[in-house]
């Protein structure tokens, strides 16, 4: 009897021990009530008032809610100001804060007061209109998740200190609402014969861009993201959203819309947007953004240990939706199928998990997204020979990987583009 009153004094004093030592990391203390049972009390939420009628409203809530003081989030601001990228490393799920969506301006972001400003739509119709921003919302509304990602969204100068957010964070995804074009054009009566508008911007750039057809029944004029107002770096007070096309089709803060039977041949869709390749040509309206993956862990700068660990990262394409990923452990010699976490969206991010079990040993872990189309995600070498050493950067889809060095460190596995 004296032994099993030993053991449950040990147990208890162990129990007490690893009690204070989660309460210590959690900033708690262990305190007694009256009847000797152990409680948990924490040293820093704010005291209760004697008379709760009394409270005012900042004592229990603010207006505007904030992230934790240690929770760090920040885009990588590049170009003097004129883009900035998706911290995609530190994200999960598949909706980006709207306050952390990749930006590409070309001449900074205009302040528009959405009482004065207005959409005009007019060129091949039967009835040219001018509509407010609260004469859109008049209209049936509808929702849509999906990715925007800028055309030229690819480090090609990275060395191996580079973060998934600095090779290819200008992509992110939020939940838009608007009304479709489709419902605007049976208000204005669009002329069967047209088969391209031109979608024109308020900001000093003035961005122009010219859309065909095939794309109109899934475009939106979209005023709200991720529930609220579309952001002033992302088009407030309305901003067109062609999912799946390059970014800079979405055209910011919309003003004008032309229908026409060809198209208008802008700077932005020549001089700009169109892709040399090799043998002296060129691709022009190339809109659709191709399969892409990239893994977001472990990548630099995560330190990792020999056993297991969850591979994650996100797949996408701008042809619909993601119907596999695979990943490669072993630097590219088999390749395994990964997890797609659900729901699969079309023209959306999608999550990707692949759980292995390191041996310690260098290797480079790779990633490559397949589309429901069959459209596999290439690598550079594939690249290189389909559009030329020297091509204009734009398009550029490459399957990428991290070197998983023998210590722990993970950095990016840095490949030469000829």
């Amino acid at each position: 009897m004296k032994n099993k009153k030993n053991n449950s004094s040990k147990k208890n004093i162990s129990r007490r021990s690893i009690l204070a030592g989660m309460a210590g990391a959690a900033g708690t203390i262990i305190s007694r009530a009256s009847n000797g049972q152990e409680i948990q009390t924490s040293e820093n939420r704010p005291i209760a008032p004697d008379d709760p009628t009394k409270v005012t409203a900042n004592q229990w809530s603010t207006k505007v809610g904030k992230r934790s003081a240690y929770e760090k989030y920040e885009r990588d601001v590049r170009y003097t100001g004129t883009s900035s990228r998706s911290p995609l490393h530190r994200l999960t799920g598949t909706i980006t804060p709207s306050d952390l969506h990749f930006e590409r301006h070309h001449a900074g972001v205009p302040i528009i007061d959405p009482k004065k400003h207005k959409l005009i739509i007019h060129g091949m119709v039967e009835r040219p209109m001018v509509f407010s921003v609260d004469d859109l919302k008049r209209f049936p509304a509808v929702s849509r998740i999906c990715f925007i990602e800028c055309s030229g969204n690819l480090a090609r100068e990275a060395d191996e200190y580079t973060t998934p957010q600095n090779i290819c964070g200008m992509t992110s995804q939020s939940e838009w609402t608007g009304v479709m074009l489709s419902t605007l054009m049976k208000q204005v009566g669009v002329n069967p014969s047209s088969s391209w508008f031109l979608a024109e911007g308020a900001d000093a750039a003035v961005l122009t861009r010219s859309i065909p057809k095939d794309i109109w029944n899934e475009t939106m004029i979209a005023y709200a993201q991720n529930g609220e107002a579309v952001r002033p770096e992302n088009g407030y007070p309305i901003r067109l959203l062609n999912p799946g096309y390059e970014g800079n089709s979405s055209v910011k803060w919309l003003r004008r819309i032309e229908f026409s039977d060809r198209p208008f041949m802008t700077r932005e869709e020549t001089s700009k947007y169109t892709e040399t390749i090799k043998g002296g040509k060129a691709r022009q309206f190339s809109l659709t953004m191709d399969a892409r993956s990239i893994i977001t862990y472990p990548a630099y700068p995560n330190i990792v240990e020999k056993g297991w660990i969850e591979l994650q990262g996100i797949a996408w394409s701008g042809r619909g939706r993601i119907a596999k990923t695979e990943v490669s452990i072993d630097s590219g010699k088999t390749w395994q199928l990964a997890q797609l976490q659900s729901p699969v969206l079309p023209k959306a991010h999608t999550r990707f998990r692949y759980l292995f079990k390191w041996n310690g040993k260098e290797t480079t872990i790779l990633s490559r997204a397949i589309d429901e189309t069959g459209y596999t995600q290439p690598d550079r070498k594939t690249l290189i020979q389909a559009r030329g050493a020297g091509s204009i950067p734009y398009h550029s889809n490459p399957i990428t990987g991290w070197r998983l060095k023998s210590g722990g460190d993970v950095v990016y596995r840095v490949e030469d583009w000829g």
